[in-house]
């Protein structure tokens, strides 16, 4: 069965207006007429550079967590981490906690519907809006700072005992989780950050980030045709790179799972059904001129080898992902009407998705060389070390 899967109401699916604060955004200038440049969200107005294209501010906090100067303490049950389901960056985080058997030490709470006021807290027992009284993820940020004029982001972790935030910086949290709290990781818990590795991870990890993760926001919240036709061209590079990298590797370092593997795996997760679906509007593309995941064979296979394996996704995330429907059989993210019904042919759609991602990987027998030419290791033994210059950028 063919399905017409395009964008008809000019908005994201919920699960990127959720992480993204786009959709709203872009239906309130459909109402009132505004050239789609003149967006009142900072990601389309202060984020922007001159040619039109997206420049994420940098994150607010970065304490580390450890035992030296400066460090946030590694005690069980002290910190929560605040994010959105349908925020990559924080996916990140629950899939490592949840690889490393953290669940239960830093502990994830979700966060919902941003708006101008910022994210809103989840009322649950024992959770931090209870703890603290507050109804913001802003609440922290100002409680902790006089001087906050950002935005707060998704994931933030926040410390129990002072009720400030100890970190929003997403690139390295998840590091820490993989080093600095190994007392407390399960037994068997994969080492997804091995010693022997952890530069040329750190190089992929850059690329990914900027090509891949990134660059699906890139696409979408360019606010120039030219900048989101020149983001897409590099991230399908980088898909084929990758495709090609994992026709005879299992993952991206050999045999074995890494921090670099979570990284890619958040954005080919929700790409179907939320980045894809933005890029049709973003480059006034018809449904046929995008890319999919599964027209690189390697790279989807590897995909669903990670989809099936324990950790790498739970059932709130399938939900809010647009995988599986709810106890009415509708979906999460549902932009086709108003009373949140969603229409058979998606419903098709939707499932007929799931199942693709539930066949077979045909991977297991895969081992493959952590070698690879790319970032690092293109004809140059002396990989880059990042933090050479501290200090240089700062004022």
């Amino acid at each position: 069965m063919a399905f017409d899967f395009s964008v008809k109401d000019g908005g994201l699916p919920t699960v990127a207006s959720d992480a993204c604060g786009v959709a709203a955004h872009r239906e309130r200038e459909a109402r009132s007429g505004h050239d789609e440049r003149d967006r009142p969200v900072e990601e389309t107005t202060v984020e922007q550079t001159p040619d039109g294209a997206f420049r994420r501010q940098r994150n607010a906090f970065s304490v580390r967590f450890g035992s030296g100067p400066g460090e946030a303490p590694v005690q069980a049950g002290r910190y929560h981490i605040l994010g959105a389901l349908g925020c990559g960056w924080n996916r990140r985080q629950r899939i490592v906690i949840r690889l490393l058997g953290l669940w239960d030490v830093f502990t994830p709470e979700v966060v919902f519907g941003r708006d101008e006021q910022g994210w809103k807290l989840t009322h649950t027992p024992g959770g931090v809006a209870e703890l603290f009284g507050y109804e913001r993820l802003n609440d922290f940020y100002r409680a902790t700072t006089d001087h906050f004029t950002g935005r707060g982001t998704s994931p933030t972790v926040v410390d129990l005992q002072t009720g400030k935030v100890v970190t929003n910086n997403y690139h390295i949290l998840s590091n820490d989780l993989e080093t600095a709290w190994a007392p407390f990781h399960k037994e068997g818990a994969p080492d997804l950050y091995p010693q022997e590795l952890r530069q040329e991870i750190d190089l992929l990890n850059q690329q990914i980030f900027d090509d891949v993760n990134n660059g699906t926001y890139k696409v979408n919240f360019a606010t120039s045709l030219g900048a989101a036709q020149a983001a897409y061209t590099v991230f399908k590079a980088r898909l084929a790179d990758y495709d090609f990298r994992l026709a005879s590797r299992r993952y991206l370092f050999g045999d074995r799972i890494t921090d670099s593997d979570v990284r890619l795996f958040q954005t080919l997760e929700s790409y179907e059904f939320g980045y894809r679906r933005g890029f049709l509007q973003s480059l006034n593309a018809g449904d046929d001129e995008i890319v999919h995941i599964w027209d690189y064979s390697n790279l989807f296979a590897y995909a669903r080898d990670l989809f099936q394996t324990p950790g790498f996704i739970d059932e709130a995330e399938l939900y809010t992902l647009g995988y599986t429907p709810d106890e009415k059989g509708n979906y999460s993210h549902n932009p086709f009407s108003q009373d949140g019904d969603t229409p058979q042919d998606v419903k098709d759609y939707h499932k007929a998705v799931y199942e693709r991602w539930l066949e077979p990987s045909g991977r297991e027998q895969l081992g493959g060389s952590p070698l690879y030419s790319g970032p690092g290791g293109g004809g140059s033994y002396e990989l880059w070390k990042f933090g050479a210059y501290e200090g240089f950028y700062r004022a």
